[in-house]
């Protein structure tokens, strides 16, 4: 018996989910269809590739998850080599799942989203946000097929494709006393209370961001959601450092807060499309990143 493309992506999709329900009602087939397909693979590679657990779902073996890559780099060819036969003229068909980083999710997906109906309608994108460990697990675990996200502490497994650069700003009260200025050194707000945004990752580039100023930021208050961040600043309660920029100044509480840049010598952060090393980019990992790009220059030239 031959293995066909049926049982990887039943496997992957199995894999992906950590039950066979799951990727049964993703797959919109039958359970026991899936947990046939995976049980003659099994046995034709004569290896097991999950513990089946009664209660708590799928845990891959060492010897799944090293034929998990393997088997989403061959699906990933012969998708290619579809996408070669059809030409690149066609629109694009199919479901992708693209994970996000939060911060960058309000700013980024629902033009990218409104994009991909535009140019590819029979194209399904389902999305996941996360943090950027969050993301690099989804593309690990083959749960995504790209990530959009920050170049932090990517591993070596994974590609990259930079779309985008941001500097940080300083995020400081309306009334604050550099409120006005067009750019200030981190040394003048030392000794101020500090705002961090708490995610994995970002945080310790924010704290060591904020260290420049000659001291140690004096958090006072941390969170991980980026609008909470720029409430808490507005209503006076500390300084931030942020990255991503609205078009406004406006907080949901109806509050406001400046934007000033810093004068020192700070990194910029990358945002980058991100997917597996061992996966050539298809035709819908192609689209996605078309998409990115066209959003990321129409918020520029909506800013400038």
């Amino acid at each position: 018996m031959d293995v066909t493309l049926t049982q990887l992506r039943y496997f992957v999709e199995a894999a992906a989910q950590l039950s066979m329900t799951g990727a049964s009602v993703r797959l919109n087939v039958a359970q026991s269809a899936v947990s046939a397909a995976i049980a003659q693979l099994e046995r034709h590679v004569g290896t097991q590739f999950f513990i089946r657990q009664r209660s708590k779902g799928l845990v891959l073996t060492p010897a799944g998850e090293l034929f998990l890559r393997d088997a989403q780099s061959i699906l990933a060819h012969v998708e290619e080599s579809l996408d070669h036969a059809r030409g690149e003229t066609q629109s694009v068909a199919g479901r992708i799942r693209v994970a996000c980083f939060s911060t960058l999710a309000p700013f980024l997906l629902p033009g990218i989203l409104s994009k991909l109906r535009e140019d590819h309608p029979a194209l399904e994108v389902d999305v996941i946000e996360s943090d950027t460990s969050g993301c690099v697990a989804a593309l690990l675990s083959g749960q995504a097929d790209l990530a959009l996200c920050y170049d932090l502490d990517l591993p070596e497994a994974i590609a990259t494709s930079v779309v985008d650069t941001a500097r940080p700003y300083l995020a400081v009260p309306p009334d604050h006393k550099v409120a006005d200025a067009a750019s200030v050194k981190l040394s003048a707000l030392k000794n101020e209370p500090f705002v961090l945004l708490d995610l994995p990752h970002s945080r310790d580039l924010m704290l060591s961001i904020a260290r420049l100023g000659g001291k140690e930021p004096d958090v006072r208050f941390r969170s991980a959601s980026y609008e909470t961040v720029r409430t808490f600043v507005a209503r006076g309660l500390g300084y931030s450092i942020l990255h991503q920029r609205p078009q406004h100044g406006l907080t949901y509480d109806g509050g406001k807060l400046a934007t000033v840049e810093i004068r020192d010598d700070v990194p910029e952060l990358k945002t980058v499309v991100a997917y597996l090393r061992t996966q050539r980019p298809t035709a819908r990992v192609r689209a996605v990143a078309q998409a990115v790009r066209h959003q990321i220059a129409a918020a520029k030239a909506a800013r400038s």
